[in-house]
């Protein structure tokens, strides 16, 4: 797992990528974006600043793959860079594929389901997915250092659990107690809080019915892991399928966004939106407008990259010929939105480069997803699309930021 820089070994072997289209386009037009480069200059020369990074996507960033390559990246390049955990969803409670950089252990009969499943309906939160437990008691473990780049990276001393606590139905505990210093609750935003006496780099807590009611159930939204560290704290909020209409399904994805004031939000929703023949390009600018204003509202300061999705193959048979029009309703947006565009489409190569990542095993037979080392040159090629604007930005020597970031 060491944490080598692909692009310095692999580029002359990848004639069909677009190397000079890996740039971060309208950046230097955004004022949000010269703030957010400031802030990160800050933190690579030593200094202290709170920075957080939201990445909002379908399976791409559930497997967290490419988004914690760029997690790690951000949060190594200095001694003073490793924010908290954030944020996270025991997916494996769910049912469904779980990130290796944290590990969920779980016990009882619990059911998944994901806001990106029609049939599926229930109450979700800022994960887009929600599991159920209808049974007398559960035990969750969660270690929050899993399959890392670097050992022990994360810790925490405080903790919230995102659940439907409009319910008296079920009641948390600790196998721990004497863990626990102080218990606060939101109704409006649905988690409970746990400040801990100490810093633990691993928890285990149960999940017991209180009241014998018919047809209680506990409904798992998520989990945060908190500390008290500065620095760069990177969300990923991912769900396989997920699409802009699906996370409009997501009751409480406002309330719980609400709660947070991101530097930085990476929209790389699009590939499933683009997918089906019955695409509305209409409706998907609508809801790209709608989530950069509730952005927004978080922090009207905050920098929105918008990532135009991969070429990708229409059932493993054809090449999509929609994602050409997500891109042209991307650029749309960026251009009256004020914000910028990560254009991977143009990068890989264009309309059917997909076929060229899968020769080359960048991508799986489904030519949608993409194999660990095509994930790893994803991340890469985003950092240093970051680095060179950030050094563009702020007069800085060619390839400094990014040498730096790299090498720490």
């Amino acid at each position: 797992m060491a944490q080598t820089y692909v692009l310095d070994t692999i580029q002359d072997k990848l004639p069909f990528v677009n190397w000079k289209a890996n740039t971060i386009k309208m950046a230097d037009k955004s004022p949000a974006f010269r703030k957010l480069f400031h802030k990160f200059d800050t933190i690579a020369r030593g200094g202290e600043e709170d920075l957080h990074i939201f990445h909002i996507g379908g399976s791409h960033i559930q497997a967290d793959i490419y988004s914690n390559r760029l997690r790690s990246y951000l949060q190594t390049m200095s001694p003073t860079a490793k924010g908290q955990r954030g944020f996270i969803y025991p997916f494996s409670i769910a049912q469904t594929n779980n990130p290796g950089n944290y590990r969920v252990e779980y016990d009882g009969e619990w059911t998944g389901y994901r806001c990106s499943v029609r049939k599926d309906s229930v109450a979700w939160g800022l994960a887009g997915v929600t599991a159920v437990f209808k049974d007398s008691m559960a035990n969750v473990k969660i270690k929050v250092n899993g399959n890392n780049y670097h050992e022990k990276m994360y810790d925490f001393n405080k903790m919230r659990i995102f659940y439907d606590n409009w319910s008296n139905d079920y009641e948390i505990s600790f196998k721990q107690d004497s863990l626990v210093a102080q218990i606060k609750e939101n109704k409006k935003a649905h988690f409970i809080e746990y400040t801990l006496n100490r810093s633990v780099d691993e928890i285990e807590f149960c999940i017991h019915r209180s009241e014998d009611v018919k047809d209680a159930e506990f409904l798992m939204m998520g989990i945060e892991l908190m500390n008290d560290n500065k620095g760069v704290q990177y969300t990923s909020i991912g769900v396989n399928g997920g699409s802009f209409s699906y996370y409009d399904r997501c009751r409480y994805f406002d309330d719980q966004l609400l709660l947070y004031k991101p530097d930085l939000f990476i929209v790389s929703v699009g590939t499933n939106d683009a997918y089906h023949p019955d695409f509305n390009p209409k409706e998907y600018k609508e809801y790209y407008t709608e989530l950069i204003k509730l952005i927004q509202k978080a922090n009207p300061d905050c920098a929105v990259l918008l990532t135009v999705p991969n070429d990708s193959y229409y059932q493993k048979k054809i090449p999509n010929p929609r994602t050409r029009i997500a891109r042209k309703i991307i650029y749309e947006v960026a251009q009256e939105q004020k914000m910028a565009v990560w254009d991977f489409y143009e990068i890989m190569g264009g309309f059917n480069s997909s076929q060229s990542w899968y020769k080359n095993k960048l991508m799986p037979r489904d030519r949608i997803h993409f194999t660990v080392m095509g994930y790893r040159i994803k991340a890469d090629l985003l950092l240093q699309a970051l680095a060179h604007s950030w050094e563009n930005e702020l007069e800085l020597p060619p390839n400094s930021v990014l040498n730096q970031i790299i090498n720490e």
